[in-house]
């Protein structure tokens, strides 16, 4: 990669986390391309430089957020099985994979997750897109499993891989605002009790 992509890409990040830190506090509307450039600590030229609009901006965000939180939770099941684990094994490794992303990333994820229930934003295509890119890394992991017949054929693969996302995305966001006193580690063993299906003490 060349130096002028380089400091794009540097470039990018840093409007990506003026962005998301902004957007968060308040609100997209409310939040000025002035003020992003600002937070950035660029030209407002700048900003239009690397996006078309504020909205295109976002929507590249969207897709930068979910691709990083993408790329983690594939490497985390590839990792698994390098190690010779199982698909539950992998699926474990998944859930503290999106935890660790989560708690680094806070306001992207509060940001992602407002957004899942809005259905009048510009973006809304975009969101669904981003959202199934790391659906599915679940969804294969599930599948493989199913397949191998480690997990029941009985699965609903889509519903399931959904519901184990979701449960992290929530449960980490509640975390994060309302049990702060938790480590990531007590956090990860609640959803690995329940991924493993032991709540119930049997």
């Amino acid at each position: 990669m060349d130096s002028s992509s380089t400091r794009r890409q540097a470039t990018r990040a840093k409007l990506y986390e003026a962005a998301v830190t902004l957007i968060a506090e308040q609100g997209f509307s409310a939040t000025t391309v002035d003020e992003i450039a600002e937070r950035a600590g660029v030209a407002k030229g700048t900003v239009y430089y690397n996006f078309k609009s504020k909205t295109e901006l976002f929507e590249e965000l969207l897709r930068h957020g979910v691709g990083l939180l993408t790329a983690s939770l594939r490497e985390a099941a590839e990792e698994t099985e390098r190690q010779g684990g199982n698909r539950v094994d992998a699926l474990d490794a998944m859930i503290r994979a999106g935890l660790v992303f989560i708690n680094r990333y806070p306001a992207f994820t509060q940001l992602y997750v407002a957004e899942l229930w809005r259905t009048n934003r510009a973006w809304n295509s975009t969101l669904l897109v981003v959202r199934q890119q790391a659906v599915a890394v679940v969804e294969g992991v599930l599948r493989q499993g199913v397949d191998e017949g480690e997990l029941s054929q009985d699965i609903d693969i889509p519903l399931t891989a959904a519901a184990l996302v979701g449960m992290v995305l929530v449960a980490a966001l509640d975390w994060q605002a309302f049990q702060r006193e938790r480590s990531l580690d007590d956090v990860h063993s609640a959803l690995s009790r329940l991924l493993h299906g032991r709540v119930s003490g049997r």
